[in-house]
């Protein structure tokens, strides 16, 4: 793939409860980027959440954290990408990752929902398209699958949200490649950096 970012969209739940949570941090990729790059959020009633415009080595890159809790992820986005005629292949679409440990960041291109409800939601909405490009942040597993529902809404201990804020904050550095469509050089920069 070598379409150039558009969208970058933080999956999350809204509410204070669920800020800083381990399901949040997609919201988190998208506040590092705020940082680095200036601006903030303000909320867009007709995107279903809050969004922001960064520009990415000259690109004009939009951001959203979708206000709809995260099973109804796809209502926000496609809302978004059908104003601004975005294409799935534009959006990078930042989700928490249990099947990967506290302190890795992966960029995937692609493919299913892995039974992330955010990501399942999204695909419908946008017509059971999947090509959109996915930056998964690894946040650990429980050890039994009836506890995840749980271990997903509670906040991580000091130890794993600083090995996911660095993860984050590597994943940040890969970006501008990413922005710029050069995904197999992003890739490369993520995974072995």
């Amino acid at each position: 793939m070598d379409s150039p970012i558009k969208l970058i969209v933080g999956l999350c739940n809204p509410g204070s409860e669920y800020a800083g949570t381990r399901h949040n941090a997609g919201e988190d990729f998208v506040n590092e980027l705020l940082r680095q790059y200036g601006g903030s959020l303000s909320l867009e009633s007709k995107f279903y959440g809050a969004a922001a415009r960064i520009s990415v080595n000259g690109r004009d890159v939009r951001l959203l954290c979708p206000n709809t809790f995260m099973n109804r992820s796809g209502q926000s986005v496609s809302a978004m990408a059908k104003f601004y005629k975005i294409e799935p292949e534009e959006i990078l679409v930042a989700h928490d990752e249990l099947d990967m440990d506290p302190g890795v960041a992966r960029l995937k291109i692609g493919g299913g929902h892995g039974g992330h409800n955010g990501l399942r939601d999204i695909i419908k909405s946008l017509g059971n398209n999947k090509n959109f490009a996915r930056l998964r942040i690894g946040i650990g597993h429980p050890g039994n699958a009836k506890d995840v529902a749980n271990y997903v809404l509670k906040k991580a201990s000091k130890a794993e949200q600083q090995q996911t804020e660095d993860a984050i904050y590597q994943a940040t550095k890969a970006l501008p490649l990413a922005a710029n469509g050069e995904w197999n050089q992003a890739m490369k920069e993520l995974h072995t950096g």
